[in-house]
């Protein structure tokens, strides 16, 4: 595979392994990832929240335990904001989903397995189409996985995120009544799930910024003014690391637009 993207703002973090564990509680407030114990898994996170995305997972997946769970959140954020070829980026989606799908076996009180399992499948679904993946069954994989990081983790604010955003995309593809019937979608739930997020991890910028989404989707144009406020919110927040920088850059951009 092509080597990968740099990061674009090279040297804003500069973590090490005896810096990393002192902000580690700040960094992982979202998903309550331990900190490891283990050197060389400890060295791909720092790899990670540098933003050095390619190098971490290549690290992560040879360290193997925690090491693999930073392989997994690299690829996906990689995959995600800067990986420009459609087609690599459903691939690098897609080797997430298997691969943390392995682990959670191996694994089944890994909640962070199961989450990343649950994001990249829920990437790669937008990728092929929200509608087309529901048609193939893949919206109950990601809501069965996410119910199970949230009953693992019940701190798990990045899970609520996730949770409350699959509400609020399948309800906006296939309506309240199919969505509800069909897969459980429930508006009040989504919307609830959110907001249990922000008051779980009040700095997190990826919160309000899929709050907002969720609330355009599901309310339409009556929320578009609180939906720009947590955007705006978002956009001013001061990232801790390169995975922050990046959803920052989004709401930056977004509100340009």
């Amino acid at each position: 595979m092509a080597q990968w993207s740099p990061f674009p703002y090279p040297g804003h973090y500069q973590f090490n392994t005896s810096t990393l564990p002192k902000q580690w509680a700040r960094l992982h407030a979202g998903d309550a990832e331990p900190l490891p114990q283990d050197e060389a898994a400890l060295h791909a996170w720092v790899l990670l929240h540098n933003g050095h995305f390619e190098q971490a997972a290549q690290a992560g997946f040879a360290a193997g335990g925690a090491g693999t769970t930073a392989a997994h959140q690299a690829t996906a954020i990689y995959a995600n904001y800067l990986e420009e070829k459609e087609k690599t980026r459903q691939d690098l989606f897609m080797q997430v989903v298997l691969s943390a799908q392995a682990q959670a076996v191996a694994e089944p009180h890994n909640a962070n397995a199961w989450y990343w399992h649950a994001y990249a499948l829920s990437r790669y679904s937008q990728g092929i189409s929200v509608a087309k993946a529901l048609a193939q069954g893949l919206g109950n994989k990601i809501k069965d996985s996410l119910h199970r990081v949230i009953v693992l983790s019940p701190q798990h604010a990045d899970a609520r995120i996730a949770l409350g955003a699959f509400h609020a995309e399948v309800i906006d593809k296939v309506g309240m009544l199919i969505g509800g019937m069909t897969y459980g979608a429930k508006k009040e739930v989504g919307l609830k799930l959110l907001q249990e997020a922000l008051q779980m991890n009040p700095g997190s910028a990826i919160a309000r910024i899929e709050y907002a989404n969720a609330l355009v989707m599901l309310e339409g144009d009556k929320r578009t003014q609180e939906a720009t406020a947590l955007y705006e919110q978002a956009a001013a927040t001061e990232p801790l690391d390169a995975t922050q920088r990046l959803d920052i850059e989004m709401a930056r951009v977004e509100l340009e637009d």
